[in-house]
């Protein structure tokens, strides 16, 4: 038998993971607490009950993504700085966490287009470490000749990211383009080409 407790975070999580598949594809303004009650399958009151107000509710929805990113962030700071092959360890997690749920990228986009100063304080605590760990990577390998002098490590790093998160958040749409049953794996092999050749490191070469 559910308990009450049970019960009410299942709604929450719901509420959640509804008001963030909404808010990515319709746009916070676009969203009302209504559609997102009926998403849900609960009425309006109920939401309210979880979050005060839709505000509050898209608070949590990008704190919520931020605790997830989080938790893959010790993935990406050990691929920076371990193994032969730290470049694809490095996209690969990027990748991973924006394409096991592509609502993240669209939500991420949308943040930076409506509320550029939110995101560049989130920027701040929540990338700030990565980028070190991977800007050090490269430094590294411009000084060893594995990559090319002229990269800058930092604005690289954020180059990418923004590729990763626009690739992402497009990819349902830009697949169209493509045929084959292949076609996610090519669009996203060669995100990873223009990035590897982005610092001029050669497939198949030692990092």
């Amino acid at each position: 038998m559910v308990s009450r407790v049970d019960a009410e975070d299942d709604v929450r999580s719901r509420v959640l993971a509804a008001a963030t598949r909404l808010f990515a594809n319709r746009g916070f303004d676009g969203t009302s607490v209504q559609l997102i009650a009926d998403e849900v399958g609960v009425t309006k009151p109920a939401v309210l009950h979880h979050f005060s107000s839709k505000e509050e509710l898209r608070r949590a929805v990008v704190g919520n993504m931020l605790d997830h990113w989080q938790k893959t962030l010790p993935n990406l700071l050990l691929a920076a700085t371990a193994g032969d092959d730290r470049f694809e360890r490095v996209i690969g997690e990027l990748l991973r966490f924006f394409t096991a749920d592509p609502d993240r990228a669209r939500l991420v986009a949308r943040e930076m287009l409506d509320r550029p100063a939110e995101i560049r304080a989130l920027l701040k605590s929540a990338v700030r470490p990565w980028l070190g760990a991977v800007s050090g990577y490269i430094e590294r390998g411009k000084n060893s000749g594995e990559t090319s002098v002229s990269v800058d490590s930092e604005a690289y790093v954020i180059h990418i990211l923004l590729l990763v998160i626009g690739a992402s958040a497009s990819q349902s749409v830009a697949l169209a383009a493509l045929d084959g049953k292949d076609a996610k794996q090519r669009y996203e092999r060669e995100l990873l080409r223009i990035a590897r050749s982005s610092l001029g490191i050669q497939k198949g070469r030692r990092e």
